[in-house]
Parts: C-alpha cells; structure tokens; sequence
C-alpha cells in the first residue's frame, strides 16, 4: 500500500517534531522546579518522569535517525537512478549519433562509388568508342590501300596493254625497248 506523500511528509517530520518536544519536556522537568511552574507541583516524581521521558527521546533520537538513514538512502537511490537514466540517455544519444555519422558515411560512401562507377562506365565507353573509331580508321585506311593498289595495278595493267598494243601495231625499236623497260620494271618492283 503506498502512502500519499502529504503523509509522508508528516511522518518524516514527527520524529524529528517530537524528538524536540522531549527534549525541551526533560530539561523543563529537570531543571525546573515547582517554585518556577507551579504546574510542576502536580507530576509526582518529576525526576522518575524525566529520566522516562529521557528513554523516549532515545529511542525517537534512534527512530529520527532510522527515519533520516532512509531517506538519505531514497534520496541517494533516486541521484543515482537519475544519474544512470542520464547516462543511458546520453549513451543512447551517443550511440545514435554513432549510428547517424556510419549512415552518413555509409551513404557518402555508395555516392562516391556510384560516381566511380558511373566515371568508369564512361570511361569504358569512351574507350569502347575510340577503339571503334581506330579500327574504323584503320579499316578505311586499309580500303584505300586496297583501292590505291587495285589501281595502281590497274594502271600498270594498262600501260602494259598499250605498249603490247604499240608494238602489235608498230614493232620498231622504240616500242621493243620500252616493252623491254616496262617488264625491267615489272620484274624488279612487280606486285
């Protein structure tokens, strides 16, 4: 059952409360006497009430100090409970701005990967490009060569036509010397 603490309250103040009220009745009975009160006149034996009176407030003096150790001791539960849950509280705002910042890096991390990737890929492809371009180069080149020699040998063919032609119509001495040259040359730079 728990106790509303306007009760409490009250209850911790009594021994303390009626600790006081001894003490101030012992001294009242002990040294005073009935010339000073005379209401003193009607407690018999004041000294046998006094040294009673005495006990009770050793034993509320034991009790205020019972009363005082517990509530030190709550108030010193609750301070460290209060400490703790601070802590906590601060590990936890710790913890998830720990968590935060690996998030953050986290991400930072997949952003800058991304964009390697991404510079990557286009360097691949760039590369992909000018390797297409170099073979397209090279395989223009390589037609135009073709080209060139197909008529370069078209040309010789046709020189050689005509010096045939030549000397079938004219065989004098010019024409047989430059058929003569001409496969001079053909067998020293032939294709």
């Amino acid at each position: 059952m728990k106790i509303p603490s306007s009760w409490q309250n009250f209850l911790a103040l009594l021994p303390g409360t009626l600790l006081t009220v001894l003490t101030i009745t012992v001294a009242f009975l002990r040294f005073y006497d009935e010339q000073d009160f005379t209401i003193l006149g009607e407690i018999r034996e004041p000294r046998v009430w006094s040294n009673r009176l005495t006990v009770a407030a050793l034993m509320v003096a034991v009790v205020n100090f019972g009363v005082e150790w517990n509530r030190r001791n709550r108030e010193t539960n609750r301070l460290a409970q209060e400490e703790q849950r601070r802590s906590e509280e601060e590990r936890r705002r710790e913890n998830e701005r720990i968590e935060q910042e690996r998030r953050r890096s986290e991400e930072e991390r997949r952003r800058i990967e991304e964009i390697a990737r991404a510079e990557n890929e286009r360097a691949e492809r760039r590369y992909r490009e000018i390797q297409r371009d170099r073979a397209a180069d090279r395989e223009r080149n390589r037609a135009a060569e073709e080209r060139e020699r197909a008529a370069r040998r078209a040309r010789i063919q046709n020189r050689w036509y005509l010096l045939q032609i030549r000397y079938q119509l004219q065989p004098n001495q010019f024409n047989r010397r430059a058929l003569n040259d001409f496969l001079a040359f053909l067998q020293e730079y032939g294709e």
